[in-house]
Order: C-alpha cells, then structure tokens, then sequence
C-alpha cells in the first residue's frame, strides 16, 4: 500500500475526529440529519454531520459515542479503490460495492474497511470504518448495508 494512501486514509480517520469535536453534542441523535441518507431503524446509530465546501462528512455513532462507520459524499474522494485490496462484496441501498482493506498508520492493529459508491454522475459516496475486532467489523458491515440514500439531495453543496 502506497504511503500516500496511508497518509490519506489516516488524514481522514484524523477529519472524523477533528469534525467530531466542532459540533454540537445535541446534533449527534437524530435518525437523519442533512443529506446523511437513512440508518436502518433498529441499528441502534444516530448521525453527526458535519457540511463543508462540496461535502458532507457524517458519522454513525453507537449510543456510547463510538464511531461506526463514516460517510464522505462529495463530487470525488481521495480514496482509489485498489482490485488487490478487495476483500469481501456487498450490497448497500442496491449498489453492489467490494469493500476493500486499507490501514491506518497511527493503529496498525485496526481492521479497516473501505469502499465507494457512485450515486450520481457528480456524487460519490466513500464509506470507511474501523473495528478493533473481527466481531465488531462484521456488525458494522451490517450496519452498513442498512443505510438508505434514497430521497437525500445528490447535488454539490
């Protein structure tokens, strides 16, 4: 894996974290906040959104704070999907999407997953997550899957 990638990957996972602490707590339990799409009703998750120039970055948060998954929709992501990295597929809101397995330089321990939805011609959607545990992965790759971009404006900001 390339160091820019690394050092991309790892300056998102820092965003999710520097993003996280410049909203306001109350923000953080709605079912659908913005242009966040939908969490399934039982995931037990609420978004913290944050909007920026061309973007909005959300965090499906567990009830203790923890951070599930994140989403990134934005006209282009850093992120390039490489085919050797692929690990297992899926299906989110109808896409069929390969996750693929990334690292983060500061946790080389994480199991990191990674993967890429074209929802318009001019939007893409990246969705990363890390697990500390091969159960917990799987749960929030589950969650995933229960995510629902239907009826959210797709347009740039």
């Amino acid at each position: 894996m390339s160091t820019i990638r690394l050092l991309s990957f790892a300056c998102l996972g820092a965003a999710s974290l520097a993003f996280g602490s410049l909203l306001p707590a109350g923000s953080a339990y709605a079912q659908s906040t913005g242009d966040c799409p939908m969490l399934a009703a039982d995931s037990g998750l609420a978004w913290k959104q944050l909007d920026g120039p061309g973007f909005t970055f959300c965090r499906a948060l567990r009830a203790d704070g923890s951070e599930a998954f994140a989403v990134t929709i934005s006209k282009d992501s850093p992120f390039k999907p490489r085919r050797g990295d692929r690990v297992e597929s899926a299906s989110i809101d109808g896409y069929d999407v390969f996750w693929y397995r990334s690292e983060v330089a500061a946790n080389p321990d994480a199991l990191v997953r990674e993967t890429l939805l074209e929802l318009a011609p001019d939007r893409v959607a990246h969705i990363s997550l890390q697990a500390t545990s091969q159960e917990q992965l799987a749960e929030s790759l589950k969650q995933v899957q229960g995510i629902d971009f239907r009826g959210k404006r797709l347009s740039s900001n």
